[in-house]
């Protein structure tokens, strides 16, 4: 009997041990836990933010591409038929967007275009014949860009030219006889857009 006090303390010794390790054990699971749901807390927010990438990259492939021909202010017109003297040449815009209205090419706004012309003529009457760019709609109140006189042995018009336009100019093209007009390539080009300038 005198061995069983002994035998206590070393029974609540070992029992004691043993919650110290069952206590370890348990504080090592729940790091473990722990460490188990931050990698998982991760995982799922690496996750959802290559998805936003994705679909931002997805939306922005998606999404018309603004290209430089959308914001430079241009018309492209090809004319065929007959001119008739003393009336506008009823000019249609084949490409662009600058607008072309009765024939008359409306100009956005302030600055430097490029103007490009290239053309076969027929004369049916006379001789001579004047092709004039004309900044106006009316014959008598519009004003000379560009005119040139054109023989009947020339059949083919070229200009290449930097005029300043204004906003709200119309420019028209006339000429001072009847005659066929082939294969006409205009084109109007913004050089020095601002911007305030609309299309």
């Amino acid at each position: 009997m005198e061995g069983q006090p002994d035998a206590e303390p070393r029974d609540r010794e070992q029992m004691d041990c043993e919650r110290e390790a069952v206590g370890d054990e348990w504080k090592r699971w729940q790091r473990g836990q722990v460490r188990n749901t931050l990698h998982l807390v991760s995982a799922v927010a690496q996750w959802i933010l290559l998805l936003a990438c994705l679909i931002y990259l997805g939306i922005d492939f998606l999404r018309p591409t603004t290209t430089q021909s959308d914001k430079v202010l241009w018309t492209h017109i090809r004319y065929t038929g007959k001119s008739i003297k003393g009336v506008a040449m009823n000019l249609s815009a084949e490409l662009g967007p600058i607008q072309i209205r009765n024939g008359s090419i409306m100009i956005p706004c302030d600055g430097l275009y490029l103007v490009s012309l290239k053309s076969s003529i027929y004369m049916e009457e006379e001789d001579l014949l004047k092709l004039t760019l004309v900044k106006g709609t009316h014959k008598t109140t519009s004003s000379a860009l560009w005119e040139q006189t054109v023989q009947k042995s020339d059949t083919t018009v070229n200009l290449t030219t930097v005029l300043f336009l204004f906003q709200e100019d119309r420019v028209t093209l006339w000429t001072n006889s009847n005659a066929t007009i082939s294969g006409l390539s205009f084109s109007l080009v913004l050089v020095t857009p601002r911007a305030d300038c609309r299309s």
